[in-house]
């Protein structure tokens, strides 16, 4: 939540994930935007038609709270940025479904550390990921390429209904999404830019991005932060 307040150069509150108390279409006429942070946590399987138990721990409270809140944000056309839990989300509320387990030994390319290694390893597993050409990513940096922390088990499998790639990792796997249902500006990355964004540029830009919109000027970047 630092990280937002002072790249995006906003105010911010938190919302309880309590839909049995707060009404998100209440909560949304009040915001000017909504930042979908990450968590411990995993979507519920049945939020995409996913028959299986899946891997916890979940959270029906916020899973039902988010849902709410980003249909109440496209109503009214606000922004929004989701990070890793977040971006998963935005897939799920698209129509889309979410992939296990990409932290897996034996695949190509891990995007979980292993086990037990201490937080500061944990977020420090990167990988690169490729910017679409033409994309929001690739425009705002002037680039094709960033490395990006890796922290996800699950991710995106089929893409949700009238989403765009913006970023896919070298083993195809989708990065960053974003969208503009009824207008309303929405970005999502799978990685953690909130993490030591003050050593990183790129992380930075994904809330200058955010707070750009907030403000109604777009996805474009200031130089300076490229």
């Amino acid at each position: 939540m630092e990280a937002a307040i002072r790249h995006a150069d906003v105010d911010a509150v938190l919302i309880p994930a309590r839909p049995d108390l707060i009404n998100a279409m209440a909560v949304a006429a009040k915001i000017d935007g909504l930042l979908l942070t990450g968590s411990p946590s995993n979507v519920a399987p049945s939020r995409y038609g996913d028959a299986g138990e899946g891997n916890g721990p979940f959270d029906p409270g916020r899973d039902e709270m988010v849902m709410r809140l980003i249909e109440a944000m496209i109503d009214r056309a606000r922004p929004m940025l989701g990070i890793c839990r977040g971006f998963q989300e935005v897939n799920v509320a698209f129509g889309g479904t979410l992939a296990r387990d990409l932290g897996e030994a034996g695949r190509a390319l891990r995007h979980h550390s292993p086990d037990g290694v201490p937080l500061e390893e944990m977020f420090g597993h990167e990988h690169e990921v490729i910017l679409t050409p033409g994309g929001i990513l690739a425009g705002a940096f002037n680039r094709d390429r960033l490395y990006v922390n890796s922290v996800h088990f699950q991710g995106v499998g089929q893409l949700g209904q009238g989403l765009t790639v913006e970023a896919s990792a070298p083993d195809g796997v989708i990065e960053a999404i974003s969208a503009r249902p009824n207008g309303a500006p929405i970005l999502a990355v799978q990685w953690h830019p909130e993490w030591r964004t003050d050593r990183n540029a790129a992380s930075q830009g994904i809330f200058q991005i955010f707070g750009q919109a907030l403000r109604g000027a777009g996805a474009s970047l200031p130089e300076s932060a490229s």
